[in-house]
């Protein structure tokens, strides 16, 4: 599988599917960074963009949750693509986070991205309106139908309160175009029972999981912390995939302080992300309002995680 002249890596050591993971292994839910005056910054973007590729990621996932994707409009989604793409050239794959609690207003950003360079797409389930299974399933597949990348289910019930069931994603991996899952559903034995049903490429959305999911067939992670430290990360599968489980196990842990610091205390990871990269003199700039940004006390519990996790 080729994806704008990148070529697929080769799969890892527990990933079942019959090809490489569609997406690479190592993804970062990039945050969408803003000029000091709430502008979109597609220079900062773009430097962003860069180090992270740099630091071992082979996949950015952009306007997601991690990338304030409700409080950005259709032009800036479209104008990030087009400038991170323009950034990573065919290095790495872009995929698109277009999901929206309105099936006609997914497919128009689905088309956007397409056009944009996106090599794929990340599709939310309908926030707010929780509709049941049946409709789910339709509107997924109406996306899926509507253009020609790959797309990616968003399972993460906590933020929009319907979750995508077991056996409406194993109905959905039918479609040639449906290709993988972030799952942020925080229900482990679903992911393995899909798993053990289909070949999609399930990938953990949760950083706590990366580890835990990869271990029983899981393609890999699409992760906020990583935004951070993206080559720490990298180095949990890689150490995996080269036998070394027990060391695994010790890079991931090292991590767990940090990731906790970042996305369990009380925080939205858009937030914790953009205040570490604003200390350290990185592209981040504000949040946009209804979040707000971390106080000086949450700041420095943030760096004290930081700078405790070593170096690759």
């Amino acid at each position: 599988m080729e994806l704008h002249g990148r070529r697929a890596e080769t799969a890892p050591m527990t990933y079942l599917g019959s090809s490489a993971p569609p997406f690479g292994r190592a993804l970062c839910a990039m945050i969408t960074p803003f000029t000091e005056a709430g502008a979109l910054d597609l220079d900062g973007a773009q430097r962003l963009a860069v180090r992270l590729v740099a630091g071992g990621c082979d996949g950015l996932v952009l306007s997601g949750t991690t990338g304030e994707s409700p409080t950005t409009s259709d032009a800036e989604k479209a104008a990030l693509v087009a400038a991170v793409r323009e950034a990573v050239g065919d290095r790495v794959t872009v995929v698109a986070g277009v999901g929206t609690f309105d099936t006609r207003h997914t497919v128009e950003l689905a088309l956007a991205a397409e056009k944009a360079g996106a090599d794929g797409l990340l599709v939310v389930s309908p926030y707010y309106s929780k509709p049941p299974q049946d409709a789910l399933e339709a509107h997924f597949r109406e996306v899926a139908d509507a253009c020609g990348l790959p797309l990616a289910l968003y399972d993460i019930p906590g933020r929009t309160g319907t979750r995508i069931e077991p056996d409406t994603i194993v109905r959905l991996a039918e479609h040639p175009r449906i290709v993988a899952v972030k799952d942020c559903s925080y229900d482990f034995l679903a992911a393995q029972k899909v798993l053990s049903r289909t070949e999609l490429a399930y990938y953990a959305g949760c950083d706590e999981h990366n580890l835990a999911l990869y271990a029983v067939g899981g393609a890999g992670y699409i992760s906020t912390v990583a935004n951070v430290v993206p080559a720490q990360l990298r180095a949990v599968l890689d150490v995996f995939d080269a036998g070394g489980t027990a060391e695994a196990v010790r890079r991931q842990q090292r991590a767990t302080p940090l990731i906790e610091s970042m996305m369990s205390a009380g925080l939205p990871g858009t937030v914790t992300v953009k205040a570490v990269l604003n200390e350290l003199g990185l592209p981040a700039g504000p949040v946009r309002a209804p979040l707000r940004p971390a106080d000086r006390e949450a700041i420095d519990g943030l760096l004290v995680a930081y700078e405790r996790l070593p170096a690759v």
